[in-house]
């Protein structure tokens, strides 16, 4: 199975950059990670559990970045066994490009199984891929656009008006009511 694709993201191809080195980033992004351990030098080991057609299985492996370049792009690569369920492996080569919106994050999957799932028959094989590889980027965009908590002030008020930290909304209310929190009549 091969796909190609493209995401927008809105952020820098040096936030996009740190967030594919980002174990944390890579394990929610995922789908069905339990586990996520190691670092981009030298690689992760991870625990996916995943259903594909009737089979079930908890796939462990490796999963390495090659031909690093940084804020431009790498290759991901990842190896996984389900025991009797087989194998899955394959590789995403992703390449950065800078655009006036942020960065589009291209890519380009391979992916191949063995075992019971090579049995599932390419179609379904091909569109579990095809959703998982998805959901991965989709999910990916979406923890990278993410604001930070400490942007734009965090005293700001929210929709509502009171201000989102605690002494935020003790010097609202203060002014609002001329006492602070807890404080009696």
């Amino acid at each position: 199975m091969e796909l190609s694709d493209s995401k927008l993201i809105e952020a820098s191809p040096e936030a996009v950059w740190e967030a594919l080195l980002d174990p944390d980033v890579l394990k929610s992004c995922v789908p069905g990670c339990t586990e996520m351990t190691g670092s981009p030098e030298e690689g992760f080991e991870a625990t996916v559990v995943q259903k594909v057609g009737p089979v079930k299985a908890t796939f462990k492996g490796a999963v390495t970045l090659s031909e690093l370049d940084p804020g431009q792009g790498c290759v991901i690569t990842g190896e996984g066994k389900g025991g009797p369920a087989g194998f899955a492996k394959g590789g995403a080569r992703v390449r950065l490009e800078p655009v006036p919106e942020g960065t589009r994050l291209h890519y380009d999957v391979e992916a191949k199984v063995g075992g019971k799932l090579a049995q599932l028959g390419s179609r379904i094989i091909d569109g579990f891929a095809r959703k998982m590889a998805e959901q991965f980027f989709t999910c990916f965009k979406e923890k990278v656009e993410e604001p930070s908590e400490t942007e734009g002030g965090t005293d700001a008020p929210s929709e509502g008006g009171t201000p989102t930290t605690k002494e935020g909304r003790q010097g609202w209310l203060k002014g609002r009511f001329g006492k602070a929190e807890g404080g009696a009549g």
